[in-house]
């Protein structure tokens, strides 16, 4: 139980000192406060907010009922008892009128005044639970206030960005839709025809690129949903990102794609990640180079090593990205204005870089940029590398910079 504290005004030093006795012996948890003048009084209610004020009124100076008011305009909630002579009801009504809890006649029954004290005090705290209650109440309705603007925001936030979503999907899908139903009408009327052989071909091989841009925008679209939805899994393990990138670069190059024209594999380089993913981001840096540069011109896939971190950079040629827009261009459905593939189709919602982003921040790493325009873009994956945990020191020989893979690829 809480200590309450009382302040007794009086200039009798008799009662002054008999009085903090008698409550002391009758109350528990209590503590008194004495003081034999108004004017002394008020600097001890400036510091301190008492339970309840026990005052006489006829003082020298400054008596009860002016200390009253100026209790009033100091603390107003402290309920505070006067004490008047035998038969001075005229200053008891006046005092009550004034804002007075109660009034204590002389002499002093201390019965009754410890009964007056106790319901002061219950009143007093009482009062300043509900204060603090409704203070609470305020506080919670304004964060209330707050959580629903942010979420009314949000959601705006969200329907902008579901119809441009939907404005995007429309246009992206359109292409490939109108492409797959051309060319079916094509072969369907070519299939009652002699020697249609090649346009059969023909028509299969756009069917099969319409397919496979829908299903970047469909795996894409999903990718999204799964990290924006904290479903995103990744199954990490240990490898080696040297075979990773010549694995993946050998994949890009095959067939009739771009071609492979300088490779400097070196000494593994030791990841914890998960291999799929990785590939992913790095496949979508290239087909980015690939898109942005012109026929020709070279991508050149970095591995090095600088310190506890591997760092895979591909860098190209091509028009380049002014600086302002660096930090949009991992933003979700953000693309370069005014911009013109250079090399094949403007296949894609602008979630690859967006993805990216994420898939590398998911493994404890990051993506830096640098570009301008006219003078290409150079794309750094940054990773931790792997650290045995049953060796207690790691050879700082090993941790030197150094790189350990180059390939150059022609488009």
């Amino acid at each position: 139980m809480d200590t309450s504290t009382i302040l007794i005004v009086d200039d009798d030093p008799a009662l002054l000192q008999a009085l903090p006795q008698a409550l002391n012996l009758r109350l528990d948890d209590i503590q008194v406060h004495t003081s034999d003048s108004a004017l002394e009084a008020l600097k001890l209610i400036r510091d301190h907010n008492y339970d309840a004020i026990v005052s006489d009124i006829k003082m020298p100076g400054m008596d009860g009922l002016a200390l009253l008011e100026k209790i009033g305009e100091l603390r107003p909630d402290i309920p505070t008892l006067l004490i008047t002579g035998h038969g001075e009801h005229d200053l008891a009504v006046q005092a009550l009128r004034g804002g007075a809890y109660d009034f204590i006649q002389k002499p002093i029954d201390r019965d009754y005044l410890v009964a007056a004290l106790k319901r002061a005090i219950q009143a007093h705290q009482l009062r300043t639970q509900v204060f603090e209650q409704q203070l609470a109440l305020k506080l919670h309705a304004k964060a209330l206030e707050r959580m629903v603007q942010k979420r009314t925001q949000e959601l705006v936030e969200a329907n902008a960005a579901k119809d441009k979503l939907l404005r995007i999907i429309s246009h992206e899908l359109k292409t490939p839709l109108t492409s797959l139903k051309g060319m079916t009408q094509l072969l369907y009327r070519q299939s009652s025809k002699v020697d249609s052989a090649e346009v059969v071909t023909m028509g299969l091989e756009d069917m099969e690129r319409s397919l496979h841009r829908m299903e970047v925008l469909v795996n894409d679209l999903l990718d999204t949903s799964l990290i924006e939805t904290n479903m995103f899994v990744l199954h990490r393990k240990r490898c080696d990102l040297v075979e990773i990138c010549r694995n993946l670069i050998d994949e890009y190059t095959a067939g009739t794609g771009p071609s492979l024209t300088f490779e400097v594999p070196g000494e593994p380089v030791e990841v914890e990640v998960d291999a799929d993913r990785i590939g992913q981001v790095i496949i979508n840096l290239l087909t980015n180079a690939r898109k942005y540069s012109a026929k020709g011109s070279p991508v050149t896939v970095t591995l090095q090593q600088v310190g506890y971190e591997a760092i895979v950079s591909v860098r190209d040629m091509g028009i380049g990205i002014p600086a302002e827009m660096h930090v949009n261009i991992f933003e979700p459905f953000f693309r370069v204005p005014d911009v013109e593939v250079q090399t094949g189709s403007h296949t894609g919602l602008g979630l690859g870089l967006y993805i990216s982003r994420k898939i590398i921040e998911r493994h404890g790493g990051h993506i830096d940029v640098e570009s301008a325009p006219e003078s290409g873009s150079t794309f750094s994956v940054v990773l931790p590398l792997y650290v045995d945990p049953t060796k207690d020191e790691v050879d700082a020989a090993k941790l030197s910079s150094r790189t350990q893979g180059v390939w150059t690829i022609a488009h």
